[in-house]
């Protein structure tokens, strides 16, 4: 089932959260998915779940890619749930692309609308009515409410709605959750307790009759998830690529991790903050929080390795925190770090939101993950800017999003690139990358 709100902010990431735990505690196995391109939802998913949290996203993805995900990581789960965005229809300017509603009708699974009923009764009937008939081909199978007053006020919805309601959380058991930027914190820093979660929904949900929502058990076809799991590369050899993964980088899309282990790729996880660079013949720095850590990752041994390795040419790709620590140093209100100094750039942490949205890219110098003319699709979302050199080479032509500066991204030194951009690689693949590090192993 795909758990979908009218609105941001009506509780639908505690209901599926919660949703999520109480499947859970009965024992079932369940795989998480969410809606955009957002990576801290998943992450509460993935602690819940025990079970990573894919992102379905039709613009970065397409929509046989957001089908290919889906039903490739359904074995051995006992029922999937997936969390929306924004509201049901809210997609990119103005239209259904990228929206909840347009994963709905992709996957054709019912959704559950969560309305926030505080201060209204009759009107959420209206409410329910308007989104179950804007689109008919996103089948609604009732609601789910939030902030109840009371059993009287619950009894005077339920008069009036006219699909089932699957579930009404009453208004003195809210529950919040610490905001970090635009989101939530990270799964691994949760302080909610998912026991209490799963009480929650329990007592308050009719977990039963959601279980017997009719939702599509096995895909249509298969033979895509089949050939991607056995895609490895052949005869040419494993080849080992760094991820860095802790908690200042930990924003990753989990199916680019599979799509380069699908390519023949053996991934070596490793701290930034704590290790050494270990043995790879390539490396991949995903987006986080490089600003709340500068002081260790200045210290750290990983610093200075990371630019020997650039400087002899070993491919390395970082996205938004990546390129952060690839260059120079971090200015912010700390003061003044030292990074690995791979990228001729300067990051300054700001007070405001300095770019939020999709972004379109078309590839125009050479670099070691994708090849000139080659489109890119992805997502930039941060809070700070960068100063390059006036000589630096960018790799990336924007057609969408702001990117480093004038619409170029993807900052290029040696064979080191990194830019704003979180990409997806099913836009791009990451075949190029792996045969980058492969070459590089050979030399």
């Amino acid at each position: 089932m795909l758990i979908a709100g009218t609105h941001s902010g009506v509780g639908k990431t505690t209901i599926t959260l919660g949703l999520m735990a109480a499947l859970r505690a009965r024992g079932l196995v369940v795989q998480p998915y969410k809606v955009g391109p957002d990576f801290i939802d998943p992450s509460h998913h993935t602690a819940i779940c025990g079970r990573p949290s894919l992102n379905l996203d039709p613009f970065m993805m397409s929509e046989e890619g957001v089908r290919r995900s889906f039903f490739s990581a359904l074995e051995g789960a006992d029922v999937a749930v997936v969390e929306g965005v924004m509201g049901l229809f809210d997609g990119m300017d103005g239209t259904e692309v990228g929206s909840t509603a347009q994963v709905a009708k992709i996957l054709d699974i019912p959704v559950l609308l969560v309305i926030n009923v505080h201060g209204m009764s009759r009107s959420a009937a209206a409410m329910e009515l308007g989104f179950a008939s804007y689109d008919p081909g996103v089948r609604l199978a009732g609601t789910i409410l939030n902030r109840v007053g009371s059993k009287r006020h619950l009894d005077m919805l339920k008069s009036c709605l006219a699909k089932p309601v699957f579930g009404a959380l009453p208004r003195d058991k809210e529950m919040e959750m610490k905001s970090r930027h635009l989101g939530l914190v990270m799964g691994f820093e949760k302080d909610h307790d998912p026991g209490i979660l799963a009480t929650l929904l329990e007592e308050n949900a009719d977990i039963d009759m959601i279980l017997k929502l009719p939702g599509q058990a096995r895909p249509p076809a298969i033979s895509t998830s089949i050939e991607l799991a056995g895609a490895k590369a052949n005869g040419n050899g494993s080849v080992r690529i760094g991820v860095a993964r802790d908690r200042a980088f930990c924003f990753y899309y989990h199916e680019n991790l599979l799509e380069l282990e699908r390519h023949g790729a053996d991934l070596v996880y490793f701290s930034p903050l704590e290790d050494k660079l270990p043995d790879v013949d390539g490396l991949y720095i995903g987006g986080g929080y490089p600003e709340l850590y500068a002081s260790q990752l200045e210290r750290a041994p990983a610093r200075k390795q990371i630019k020997k390795a650039s400087e002899d040419g070993m491919p390395i790709y970082g996205e938004c925190g990546g390129l952060m620590y690839l260059g120079a140093a971090l200015e912010s209100e700390a003061g003044s770090f030292k990074m690995a100094g791979a990228l001729p750039c300067t990051t300054f942490m700001e007070k405001r939101l300095m770019a939020l949205g999709y972004v379109k890219a078309e590839v125009s110098e050479r670099n070691p993950l994708a090849d000139v003319g080659r489109s890119l699709r992805g997502h930039e979302f941060h809070y700070s800017r960068c100063i390059c050199d006036r000589d630096a080479r960018y790799c990336l032509k924007l057609s969408r999003g702001k990117g480093i500066a004038d619409g170029r991204d993807g900052l290029v030194e040696n064979n080191t690139m990194a830019g704003y951009l979180h990409t997806h690689f099913y836009s791009v693949s990451g075949n190029k990358f792996i045969e980058s590090c492969r070459a590089y192993r050979r030399s």
